[in-house]
C-alpha cells in the first residue's frame, strides 16, 4: 500500500462527506461492529502513513481530520454502543486502542516503529 492509497482509505472510512453505512465509522454509528478486516486495513494504512510521513513538517488538513475521527470518534461511538448494549466483538476495544496509538504516533512525529 502506498501513501496515497493509505490516506484515501482512512478518508473513505471516516470523513462524513464520504461516509456510507458500510464504512468503519458508519457501522459504529449504527451500533454495528466493523466488517471483518476493516480495523486491520485501517491499522495497515496508519502504519504506511506513519512510515511515509516521519519527519514531515505538516500534515494535510483532510488527513488530519481523518486521523482525528478514526482515533477520537470511533472511541466515542464504541462507548455509546457499549452503553446501549451493542454486541461488539471482543477485540474491538483493543483495536480502537491500537488505532488511537497509531494516529497519535503520526501527530507526535514518533520514530518508534508501529507493530
Amino acid at each position: 500500500m502506498d501513501l496515497k492509497t493509505a490516506c484515501d482509505l482512512i478518508a473513505r472510512q471516516t470523513l462524513p462527506e464520504l461516509e456510507t453505512q458500510d464504512t468503519f465509522l458508519g457501522r459504529l454509528r449504527q451500533g454495528f461492529p466493523p466488517v471483518p478486516g476493516q480495523a486491520t486495513a485501517l491499522l495497515l494504512a496508519l502504519k504506511v502513513i506513519h512510515s511515509s510521513l516521519q519527519r514531515a513538517s505538516a500534515l494535510d488538513r483532510r488527513l488530519a481530520q481523518s486521523l482525528f475521527l478514526v482515533a477520537y470518534e470511533s472511541r466515542n461511538l464504541y462507548e455509546v454502543g457499549r452503553a446501549n448494549r451493542a454486541d461488539w466483538p471482543p477485540m474491538l476495544d483493543e483495536d480502537l486502542t491500537r488505532i488511537a496509538i497509531a494516529a497519535y504516533a503520526i501527530f507526535a512525529d514518533s520514530t518508534d516503529d508501529l507493530a
